[in-house]
């Protein structure tokens, strides 16, 4: 399975990607920033989706449609 990001670049087990759009995150009143890095991704069985932690977020699920490796 391939898990590409939204430039069609191939994303490996902990890679760093950044945000291409603000992302307002569920049960939380905090938003997401473009331009945001996202250090250290976990690849899911999902390839639409990887797992990754923020400062103040954990267990966060983001959509590869949008991410761009750094």
């Amino acid at each position: 399975m391939e898990v590409r990001d939204s430039n069609g670049t191939v994303l490996n087990e902990g890679d760093n990607v950044t945000l291409v759009k603000d992302l307002k995150v569920k049960g939380t009143s905090e938003t997401l920033k473009r331009g945001t890095m996202i250090k250290g991704i976990h690849l899911t069985d999902n390839e639409d989706e990887v797992e990754c932690r923020h400062a103040k977020i954990k267990g966060l699920v983001l959509r590869t449609e949008f991410l761009k490796k750094a």
